[in-house]
């Protein structure tokens, strides 16, 4: 069973940041102009180096091949993502400030998760 939950947590998450690296490549324009929006230097560069760690990362996790390299990525992408993009506390309208919370505090999360793997 714990293998089973192993490979299915893997799946999970590893996934997650490859759907997520898709995303960003296939909507280059669009996510630039939203990463433009949020005040992100460079923002076409930071969306193709922010695809490449979530790609480099939910690869590295999904088929745990250097697992910790892989996580590693996800924090490089995590870090600057959360603070920069995701800050309600900069946001006036209340519904945007509510999706940016959420984003943020998902973000939180997902970097709780990964600096616990890194620690075992």
């Amino acid at each position: 069973m714990e293998a089973i939950l192993w490979y299915l947590g893997r799946l999970i998450f590893g996934g997650f940041f490859l759907y997520n690296a898709y995303h960003h490549f296939a909507n280059v324009q669009n996510m630039t102009a939203y990463a433009q929006s949020k005040g992100v230097p460079s923002p076409k560069a930071a969306v193709i180096a922010s695809g490449i760690l979530l790609a480099v990362g939910g690869f590295c996790v999904l088929f745990d091949v250097y697992p910790t390299l892989g996580l590693i990525a996800l924090v490089l992408f995590l870090l600057p993502v959360t603070v920069m993009v995701h800050a309600f506390w900069k946001i006036q309208d209340p519904m945007g400030r509510l999706g940016e919370r959420v984003q943020f505090g998902k973000n939180l999360a997902l970097l709780g998760a990964i600096l616990i793997m890194l620690g075992r």
